[in-house]
């Protein structure tokens, strides 16, 4: 596919993805979304020397500052939700449940469906000129891609509560003290602490990483057989090249080399 609202950038096993249409503030339109799909679908899943993404946007303005709203004028009740059921099976779905991690550097508005786009990540790193909100009340909307979901899982009811039902947006200080974003950066610090956590990341057993994206989603959405998955993953766990190697790294005083097997 070619990509004409995405730049796909390869590097050390990284892939950086950015949203490029700044003149729009990169605005979730449907080739924006059908280039993700695309992407999440394809490599984030299946390239065999990628170990983890950062999605982002393009400019200093916005990460995402929301969906095309002028996409949205002439849709009625079934087309309405058909975009939402499009939007989180094609994407959101697909970003949370990457098997490899999928890191948010949140530069800007992140709104609506931009908020909803960072949430999808497994996290969120946001530069200090960061706002996040999910104003779709403001529209006589709700989010539709996931949004009082995830918010609420990150941050708890009664604080999502009060961000939807006012629209009000918060700052990337705030968004920390509530659990939204992991950290907060200087704008010029903002792809280098990103990729500083990937990278660390990159040395960990990659089976174990995507055993652990699975189950912590799965306890986001408080799924009753989680403690079960654990053990049975856990159990998987030492089947693996990977605990083979770690395990004697440990007691060889060296660092590990896994290879995800």
């Amino acid at each position: 596919m070619t990509y004409e609202n995405l730049n796909i950038a390869f590097n050390n096993g990284i892939a950086l993805v950015t949203i490029t249409r700044e003149k729009a503030l990169n605005a979730l339109n449907t080739q924006t979304m059908l280039e993700l799909q695309h992407f999440f679908s394809t490599d984030a899943y299946n390239h065999e020397g990628l170990k983890g993404v950062i999605l982002t946007g393009a400019g200093e303005k916005a990460f995402v500052a929301g969906a095309d709203i002028s996409e949205f004028t002439s849709l009625k009740k079934e087309g309405g939700a058909a975009l939402a059921q499009r939007g989180a099976d094609l994407v959101f779905n697909k970003i949370e449940n990457c098997p490899k991690p999928v890191v948010a550097a949140v530069n800007g508005f992140s709104l609506g469906g931009g908020c909803e786009l960072a949430m999808a990540c497994h996290f969120r790193v946001a530069s200090e000129n960061a706002k996040f909100g999910q104003p779709e009340v403001n529209l006589g909307l709700i989010p539709g891609y996931g949004g009082t979901q995830r918010l609420t899982q990150l941050i708890g009811k009664g604080k999502c509560m009060e961000l939807m039902m006012t629209g009000d947006m918060i700052g990337a200080e705030e968004a920390k003290a509530l659990g939204l974003v992991n950290h907060v950066v200087p704008v010029a610090d903002l792809m280098a602490k990103t990729k500083d956590i990937l990278q660390k990341i990159q040395t960990k057993a990659p089976l174990a990483i995507t055993h652990i994206i699975n189950l912590v989603n799965q306890a986001a959405k408080c799924d009753p057989k989680g403690f079960d998955n654990e053990i049975d993953a856990f159990g998987d766990c030492f089947d693996s090249e990977d605990k083979v190697e770690g395990t004697a790294a440990f007691l060889e005083k060296r660092k590990p080399v896994f290879k995800g097997k």
